[in-house]
């Protein structure tokens, strides 16, 4: 606190506001139209999102590194691969000599790509018909790390899989099934996977993970 204005509430505000500017535009009203985005997550945190939204809370500028990188001149249009009647909408951070491009915030040293950003990437890959593509976690220390990838069929079926699957569950109304990780602890939505009502006994994640003990 600086005299009279609270200066990390002036930062917190700017942050959300740049987040909301630079989120991926999804109808929730087109059950047809499914976002890579929506399907390399938890299939319950983007039905929420669809259904329920609550706002996301963003951390620091460089969780908007990604959504800076596409509104820029060099960052490349989303597009889309038909399966059936569904659409599966995506878009990569960055084109370059017909390699697919994203970029991560990263709080430490990765040592490895994480899952979801390999199945975004290898998506990716197929929507825009191309066969390599590589990942680069940006620190908040600036350092990078690159990982490669060369695109997957079986990989891209999973994501196929969970695009009909989130698709149909979102036409039927119906709440797609816990998937515990370790995602959930900075959810938006935690509170209504793990915490139950009242006349019920409350649990975390941590005690489904084995990751601590009830005592």
């Amino acid at each position: 606190m600086m005299g009279d204005k609270d200066y990390r509430s002036i930062i917190k505000n700017a942050i959300d506001s740049i987040g909301r500017e630079l989120e991926i535009e999804i109808d929730e009203n087109d059950f047809n139209t499914i976002h890579l985005q929506e399907v390399i997550q938890c299939l319950r945190r983007s039905y929420y999102d669809r259904t329920e939204p609550k706002e996301v809370e963003r951390r620091g500028f460089n969780e908007l590194l990604s959504g800076l990188l596409r509104k820029l001149e060099y960052g490349s249009e989303p597009k889309e691969f038909a399966i059936d009647d569904i659409k599966l909408r995506g878009q990569a951070d960055m084109i370059v000599d017909d390699a697919v491009i994203l970029f991560r915030p990263a709080q430490t040293t990765p040592e490895s790509p994480h899952a979801n950003d390999l199945l975004y990437l290898n998506a990716c890959l197929w929507i825009y018909d191309k066969i390599d593509g590589m990942i680069i976690y940006i620190t908040s220390d600036r350092e990078e790390f690159t990982f490669s990838l060369t695109r997957d069929k079986k990989m891209f079926e999973e994501v196929i899989r969970r695009v009909r699957v989130l698709s149909d569950l979102l036409n039927e109304k119906k709440t797609p099934i816990l998937e515990p990780s370790q995602n959930c602890l900075d959810c938006q939505y935690y509170q209504r996977c793990y915490i139950t009502k009242k006349n019920s006994k409350q649990f975390s994640l941590s005690e489904m993970l084995g990751l601590s003990k009830p005592n």
